[in-house]
């Protein structure tokens, strides 16, 4: 198995299990961000009620991926996220394009981490302190503690938005997803040509 292979095996992992501490506690969350008065209450709150759902053997896998769907849309900024994706590829979007890219785009990290909430196997998310960055953001420093094996870091970049607290970014032992998505989906778009028909056409496929 290659380091490269190795290596987004782990970050997948580590992003799955983050994207799921943030949005656990499906009664409560979608105030979580409007309620918490600083960004690592923020985190704390929503990681705080991950291992309840992620212990939760009684929920179906429909009903499991709905709720993932719904979270992910209260807790993180997904118009940023999806714009931020296709970077430069954004300004040359039609309107109907940028609608079904971000319908697609949610669809797309539904699905792909909701079939996998099985590797969670009893890790637990540490919320270690914040920093302040350039602009409005603040970075939440953490650590998610695993029953074998080191600790991986990770780092959350929240930003207030006038709904409450909203995830824009995961650094996962120093690898930025939205970065790593970003790459993804540029190598695609450049792959069809430099159209946006081409990734809207294998997110469709990714999505059936």
């Amino acid at each position: 198995m290659t380091f490269m292979i190795i290596r987004r095996k782990i970050l997948t992992s580590a992003f799955l299990l983050a994207l799921i501490t943030s949005l656990s506690g499906v009664a409560i969350s979608a105030s979580a961000s409007a309620k918490a008065t600083n960004p690592t209450e923020f985190i704390a709150d929503l990681g705080d009620k991950a291992i309840r759902t992620l212990a939760d053997t009684s929920v179906g896998d429909a009903s499991r991926r709905m709720k993932f769907r719904i979270l992910f849309l209260e807790g993180f900024d997904v118009k940023s996220l999806s714009r931020y994706a296709i970077g430069r590829y954004w300004r040359k979007a039609s309107k109907d394009q940028r609608g079904e890219y971000q319908r697609l785009f949610t669809d797309f990290i539904v699905n792909t981490y909701a079939n996998r909430f099985g590797q969670y196997s009893g890790e637990k998310l540490d919320v270690t302190g914040e920093r302040a960055v350039k602009g409005k953001d603040t970075i939440v420093q953490s650590q998610i503690v695993r029953p074998k094996g080191a600790p991986v870091r990770v780092d959350w970049r929240v930003r207030l938005r006038k709904s409450g607290f909203k995830v824009i970014d995961i650094v996962v032992e120093g690898v930025s997803m939205a970065i790593t998505q970003r790459e993804e989906f540029s190598s695609v778009i450049r792959r069809h040509g430099g159209k946006i028909d081409g990734l809207i056409s294998e997110l469709k496929r990714k999505t059936k």
